[in-house]
């Protein structure tokens, strides 16, 4: 489903369109309001055990916010994606940010957790989308091969799976596998 407007809409046309009915949520597309997929249990649990995690570990470094909308720019083209989790630093926050309102400046981590009816490649075409606007890593996380992908504006994206840990400079002090977090979510084995 797609919100229907004369022509396109324009990023403040989108920033002021009513909220979606129920839990809907919209992200902006070459101009279209695209309806986000809705949240099903393990994608719900994964975002919960992420959150945690980060939260945890940042302890004032930063902000962590589940289905937080940024506005940044794809292909010329305002774009507003909500991933499933975003990260951002102290410093990179604004000053004058409008807490109801969308992240006005590219966070440092984007999490995306692929849902059903969702595929790997349409979610690495999104984290590359997401480096080239200035978000300086993105992790997009499959339930079904359990494993953490993270993408670099630098380098090659690194697949993380079991018992790897996974660090990053970025994220000085963060460690943690892939295994124990879909442990920690309770998501069963395949």
């Amino acid at each position: 489903m797609v919100v229907q407007a004369k022509g396109l809409l324009s990023l403040e046309e989108f920033l002021a369109l009513p909220p979606g009915e129920g839990d809907l949520t919209y992200e902006l597309v070459d101009g279209q309001a695209i309806p986000k997929m809705s949240p099903k249990k393990n994608h719900s649990k994964l975002t919960r055990t992420l959150l945690y995690l980060i939260d945890g570990w940042s302890n004032g470094r930063g902000e962590v916010c589940p289905e937080l909308a940024i506005t940044l720019t794809r292909d010329g083209k305002s774009w507003v994606p909500t991933p499933d989790l975003l990260y951002i630093t102290n410093e990179r926050l604004p000053a004058d940010w409008d807490e109801d309102g969308a992240c006005s400046v590219p966070p440092d981590l984007a999490i995306e957790i692929i849902s059903p009816g969702q595929t790997f490649g349409e979610l690495a075409a999104k984290a590359r989308a997401y480096l080239n606007a200035n978000v300086l890593r993105v992790w997009v996380v499959d339930s079904k091969a359990r494993s953490v992908t993270v993408f670099y504006p630098d380098a090659p994206p690194q697949t993380y799976r079991g018992d790897t840990l996974l660090t990053d400079p970025l994220f000085e002090g963060l460690a943690f596998t892939a295994e124990q977090v879909f442990q920690q979510a309770g998501i069963p084995l395949g």
